[in-house]
């Protein structure tokens, strides 16, 4: 029996027709600024309200902005895709830039509108907020009113939109453009590659020791020849963010972050604290690897290392297959959704030159459907990294019922739904492996994600931290970066780290994103939260996957700490919350341990 082939090149045409050269996408961004004309309009023409019965009057501006982000947002998305299929696609990131230059235009309007709500007396909007025509936009028309509170006047903030075009935003494509250039030079099977960033990384989990640590050095090589230009580039993103910190008055770097992630400063404190004092587990088992593999410390480009010899590859269509199958176990609508984004072409996962690195999914608004990147070579980490692609895109489309305002879920839940579709696959893997060393290889690779979550991304966390601190000192220079970078590595890595990767704030992209500041910690809560929801989910079987949905369409409207309690009955500030998780995270180190020293 034939089975069907699932692309591995994703369907882009089914927006626009011909890529960045589409004469309809190009007719499409210039439309755009008339739209955005024509709300300005509307906006500066509004008056502060007075009564609920002016109501429908600010439903129907709502209305408007629904119609330009949605436009905005399905430019930028098909961009997005157009720019990491091709690193070299110079049109798209031309066009990129205009779509940036024209998002800056939009501030004016939305500043205003946020402003007059901030106007509005308290006891008029209290009023409006029950009124049939804004009640299912309480939470979002309070979340605007009160960051208007805290922003500086609408020209000032008008003006920073604007220079951020150039002054800003740029930066971050400025990081694109380098580490698109980048050519790495490795012998792989006595094969002398060119390789870019991303297929560079991708062997780490090779087989060969040799190759990861020629990979490894390469990239440093590289990375150390061009570190003058990553750190003129992070030191300019960061310079300019925390100048409009200050002109806001805001002192603490981590404000902006947390107000974008709906979340207190207490629950990021208790999560961290949580982790730190349990890292001596995942350090006894790096530790444990690292002497499996003949070393006395791990590493750092034997982290992916395979840890048996019969580590199997699965092909794209073997891999969307397994996939499938367990999202099918978990619910009809998870699976029924997947294979659609599989048969579709909703997903690029071809292994080929010049793909940006990482995995990424974005949404397009208005056709409703979502786009996911990745290089898919075969490795079971493959396998997660594609089920936590597909449950970034069910997040987005359990939304569909919900008005485009109500959607805008920050980064912490949306890697909730990510990681827990991750978490379907990679625990399916280690139960259904068909011998030890297969259940050895898989159950490695899922304590190696609480690594990552735990350890990795704590490094991230605590190098940005510290890197911010000593920016409003003036400029870190690259050699002080790569002392932050190792300092963060080897306290975040609980001493079981052998050589560390100074550059990594040079590799890692999320570093330079414009949109999202300290895109780190939110991985950490969506893993540990996902962890509950899983354990939930597992309690309850097939029938939880209505409640489920249910939690996905409230991600965006409420702050985390209500949507866990509401959801799960859980007191997310307190640190018992997330020692649940770890705990069940240890639970998998000790049985790796226990299989693996039964081996020799």
């Amino acid at each position: 029996m034939t089975k069907t082939l699932y692309p591995e090149v994703w369907d882009l045409d089914v927006f626009f027709p011909g890529g960045s050269h589409s004469k309809e996408f190009h007719a499409f961004i210039n439309a755009i600024p008339e739209k955005i004309a024509t709300l300005t309009a509307h906006v500066q023409g509004l008056q502060v309200p007075t009564s609920k019965i002016e109501a429908n009057i600010l439903a129907d501006t709502l209305e408007k902005f629904k119609e330009v982000n949605a436009n905005m947002g399905q430019a930028g998305g098909v961009l997005s895709c157009l720019t990491a299929q091709d690193m070299t696609d110079r049109q798209a990131l031309l066009l990129q830039s205009q779509l940036s230059a024209i998002g800056a235009t939009v501030a004016p309007a939305a500043l205003r509108f946020h402003q007059l709500l901030g106007e509005i007396d308290s006891e008029v909007f209290e009023e409006l907020l029950t009124t049939e025509e804004l009640s299912d936009f309480a939470f979002v028309l309070t979340e605007w009113r009160e960051k208007s509170k805290q922003r500086l006047s609408e020209q000032e903030e008008a003006l920073i939109a604007s220079l951020g075009v150039d002054g800003y935003s740029s930066w971050g494509q400025m990081y694109n453009l380098l580490i698109g250039d980048i050519k790495v030079e490795v012998e792989v099977d006595g094969e002398v590659k060119q390789l870019s960033v991303g297929q560079a990384n991708n062997l780490s989990s090779h087989p060969n020791a040799q190759v990861r640590q020629a990979a490894f050095e390469a990239l440093e090589k590289v990375f150390t020849e061009k570190e003058e230009f990553f750190a003129k580039t992070l030191n300019h993103l960061a310079g300019f963010r925390l100048a409009t910190y200050k002109k806001r008055g805001w002192e603490e770097v981590l404000q902006e972050p947390l107000q974008i992630n709906r979340m207190k400063q207490e629950t990021l404190d208790a999560m961290w604290g949580a982790i730190t004092d349990n890292k001596e587990p995942f350090a006894k088992f790096l530790t444990h690897k690292a002497q499996m593999l003949g070393k006395e410390k791990m590493d750092f480009y034997d982290f992916d290392a395979p840890v048996t010899t019969s580590t199997a590859k699965l092909s794209y269509q073997q891999g969307a297959e397994f996939i499938l199958k367990q999202f099918g176990k978990f619910g009809p609508e998870l699976e029924k959704f997947a294979r659609m984004a599989f048969e579709d072409g909703w997903i690029e996962a071809e292994d080929r030159d010049n793909k940006r690195p990482g995995g990424f999914c974005t949404g397009m608004p208005l056709a409703n459907q979502s786009r996911i990147f990745m290089t898919y070579s075969g490795s079971m980490s493959n396998v997660s990294t594609l089920a936590h692609e597909l449950g970034h895109a069910f997040h987005s489309y359990a939304l569909r019922p919900v008005h485009m305002l109500n959607r805008g879920y920050a980064m912490n839940v949306a890697e909730t739904a990510s990681t827990f579709a991750e978490m379907i696959v990679a625990d399916a893997a280690v139960n259904e492996a068909a011998t030890k060393e297969e259940k050895i290889a898989l159950l490695e690779d899922k304590v190696q994600r609480s690594v990552a979550f735990f350890m990795n991304i704590h490094a991230r966390f605590l190098f940005e931290t510290r890197f911010y601190e000593e920016r409003k000192g003036g400029i870190v220079s690259s050699a002080r970066l790569n002392e932050l970078m190792e300092e963060a590595q080897r306290e975040a890595y609980a001493g079981a780290l052998g050589e560390a990767h100074p550059h990594f704030w040079a590799s890692k992209m999320h570093f330079y994103i414009t949109g999202v500041p300290f895109y780190n910690f939110p991985y950490t809560f969506g893993y540990l939260f996902s962890l509950s929801i899983y354990a939930k989910a597992r309690e309850e079987g097939s029938n939880f996957e209505e409640k489920y949905i249910a939690l996905l369409r409230d991600t965006a409207v409420m702050t985390v700490e209500d949507l866990a309690m509401k959801h799960l009955g859980e007191d997310i500030t307190k640190r018992d919350f997330w020692e649940k998780g770890i705990a069940l995270c240890i639970t998998d180190v000790e049985e790796f341990i226990e299989l693996t020293s039964k081996e020799g």
